[in-house]
């Protein structure tokens, strides 16, 4: 039986600068045999084929597929692709250059359950300004969006707070420590709050599509 591995995504969009107008697809496969592995991407089609397992873990090989057509054209011919013990990474250049993100990956809009959104790589389609990490060069950066968490490296001055009783005024540095404190909450990454459950932080549309008969 041919199983669906687990297919993550995220993307970012850009109107003027290629390598920002990109997508980021992992396939989230342990094991994959590299003798096995059959992947094809065009203009507007992705497909994966390869058998995954390690009989010397106990892991019992097994075959795994999937084809679709994406939601509008890429550049295969400027796309990358990496494969490590733990997946297969893909990094799809968009064709058209457009600030707007791609409401779901896929061309039809249907439930596919094995296609997920990779919230280690997300960020929010008006917080790519805060993103500064270079998407080009590592695939296995999972914290691709924490550069917008932009009050984040400025706690790096809390230990300061021990000249607090030499005459520091708590309203100002409380006032001070505003705009950083809300750093980890307002940027970066959508779904590092456990509690959001906001169809914002990844593709609509695959959450509101009626289940593929």
């Amino acid at each position: 039986m041919t199983l669906h591995p687990e297919v993550l995504w995220a993307q970012r969009s850009s109107e003027s600068d290629d390598s920002k107008n990109i997508l980021y697809v992992t396939v989230n496969l342990p094991d994959i045999k590299p003798e096995t592995l059959q992947y094809e991407l065009t203009a507007s089609h992705i497909s994966f084929k390869a058998k995954a397992g390690d009989a010397s873990k106990g892991i019992e090989e097994k075959d795994y597929e999937f084809a679709f057509d994406l939601f509008e054209d890429v550049v295969p011919e400027e796309s990358s692709k990496s494969l490590t013990s733990r997946a297969f990474k893909l990094l799809i250049r968009k064709k058209e250059r457009k600030a707007e993100y791609w409401p779901r990956l896929t061309k039809e809009k249907i439930r596919n359950q094995f296609i997920k959104t990779d919230f280690s790589k997300w960020v929010d389609e008006d917080e790519q300004e805060g993103d500064t990490a270079p998407v080009d060069e590592d695939f296995d950066m999972g914290g691709m969006g924490m550069p917008g968490m932009g009050g984040m490296p400025g706690m790096g001055g809390m230990p300061g707070m021990g000249g607090m009783p030499g005459g520091m005024d708590l309203d100002a540095m409380l006032k001070s420590m505003g705009g950083g404190a809300g750093g980890p909450d307002d940027a970066g990454p959508s779904g590092l709050d456990a509690d959001d459950d906001s169809d914002d932080d990844g593709p609509p549309p695959l959450e509101d599509a009626e289940p593929k008969a």
